[in-house]
């Protein structure tokens, strides 16, 4: 049904936290993370209508979560709060996982440079 966004809105709790976490490393892992942000950022004032698409969409997107938690997640993304603590969690995610490449590329010059004569 139709909820409004009041600013009073109580925490997430630990299992959606866990979930948001969830999805945040699959998006990661999927190197969507330009695109999931620039989603939740502008699907902001229309997180309501998001959350009722994402049910729509249901039987086509269970690449990214099982059934249990799809609609979970589709329930939470209506909260204002639930989208920034997931656009928080995929940045930083993502800026680890950056930065782990970029250490494993420094790590592979490194170990070649090391073997030239």
């Amino acid at each position: 049904g139709w909820r409004t966004m009041a600013s009073s809105a109580p925490p997430l709790r630990a299992e959606e936290a866990a979930l948001l976490e969830r999805v945040a490393s699959r998006v990661v892992e999927l190197h969507l993370e330009v695109p999931a942000i620039l989603a939740l950022e502008g699907g902001r004032p229309l997180s309501l209508l998001a959350s009722q698409s994402l049910i729509f969409f249901e039987p086509v997107v269970p690449a990214l979560f099982r059934l249990d938690g799809y609609r979970r997640f589709a329930a939470l993304i209506e909260r204002r709060e639930a989208i920034d603590e997931l656009t928080a969690m995929i940045e930083t995610r993502a800026d680890a996982a950056h930065r782990a490449r970029r250490e494993a590329a420094a790590a592979r010059r490194a170990a070649r440079a090391a073997r030239r004569p």
